[in-house]
């Protein structure tokens, strides 16, 4: 495993990680403890440091099942986790100072830990990113020990622009993958030169990017994939990252003649990794055989430019016009 710096935090994360969305469940299946820990422990035994998750993933039990390992390593692990989603309804006005306390409150009593390594707000809406109380807020949180470090996970390009504004704003988690690549783009330099950290999250872009999907794959009806494939719950960009299955597959399958049938998955992760201004990314897993095949990533050697282009042609061709312009 290798590992990378997240930013202005100074924390040493591995750069393949664990994003814990369906850890112990599946998209649509139901929470399984047994699973989830042997998902968790299989990544933290292969080098795996940096745990993300949040209180609404499986209804704060994955939550709970990643601090159960931390607490007992807790100068080995990171946990990060992200609050404002429970928000009902999920409004910029129902991000207050108060609202932003008392959710970290929960999450200390929830996890059992004395303090929280990542607190990240959870794709507020746009204006919350000109809510200065509620930034402000953050900074005391910081200063009573409670959180060491608060950081953005974002929609949008823009909005990982705007909360780069704040000082207390040390990390910045945003989609990113051979279908989203507007982030490297327009905000990737920017979050550099003031030292914040880039999660990179949906980097198989829900499964698409495995290059094991089908036009008629069926989908669980609690599985994001089947009820949000265009935004009718949260927004779309987080299913397939927005891309229609249709045009995904047709992109996939130029990226297949590139990578080959059998492993584009790690190629798209290690395609992730190409950046350096990137300081992990997050896959999940709802197996631990999935993890352990996420993690031979790093075994690979780095693409060459002759692929690098072919990614980007294929993305102007195939993705461009569908999602550039939207996130």
């Amino acid at each position: 495993m290798q590992y990378r710096i997240l930013g202005k935090t100074g924390l040493k994360i591995s750069e393949i990680s664990l994003g814990t969305w369906q850890v112990g469940g599946g998209w649509g299946g139901e929470f399984d403890q047994k699973a989830a820990e042997s998902i968790i422990s299989t990544a933290i035994e292969n080098g795996v440091n940096f745990l993300d998750t949040a209180d609404v993933y499986d209804d704060q039990q994955s939550e709970r099942a990643v601090a159960g390992f931390v607490k007992e390593n807790r100068d080995k692990l990171i946990i990060a986790t992200k609050i404002g989603r429970r928000l009902n309804p999920h409004v910029a006005d129902a991000y207050t100072p108060e609202a932003m306390e008392a959710f970290v409150d929960e999450a200390l009593k929830n996890t059992g830990l004395q303090y929280l390594d990542l607190v990240q707000l959870h794709c507020p809406p746009t204006p919350v990113y000109q809510f200065d109380d509620v930034f402000a807020r953050l900074e005391k949180i910081k200063a009573s020990g409670r959180v060491r470090h608060f950081g953005v996970s974002v929609e949008k390009v823009k909005e990982a622009r705007m909360a780069a504004d704040y000082d207390v704003v040390e990390s910045v988690q945003i989609i990113f993958n051979m279908f989203r690549q507007k982030p490297a783009e327009d905000c990737f330099k920017l979050l550099s030169e003031r030292n914040i950290g880039i999660i990179a999250r949906v980097p198989l872009a829900s499964g698409l990017l495995s290059g094991k999907m089908s036009a008629d794959r069926e989908f669980d009806k609690n599985d994001h994939r089947a009820f949000n494939r265009n935004g009718e719950v949260f927004d779309k960009g987080e299913t397939f990252s927005g891309v229609p299955l249709d045009q995904g597959l047709q992109a996939v399958s130029k990226l297949k003649s590139v990578f080959g049938q059998e492993a584009l998955y790690q190629y798209a992760l290690k395609w992730i990794l190409q950046f350096p201004e990137v300081s992990t990314v997050i896959p999940g897993a709802s197996r631990p055989e999935q993890v352990i095949s996420n993690l031979k990533v790093g075994d690979l050697p780095a693409l060459d430019d002759e692929q690098m282009t072919a990614v980007k042609d294929i993305y102007d061709e195939y993705i461009r016009a569908e999602v550039h312009h939207l996130w």
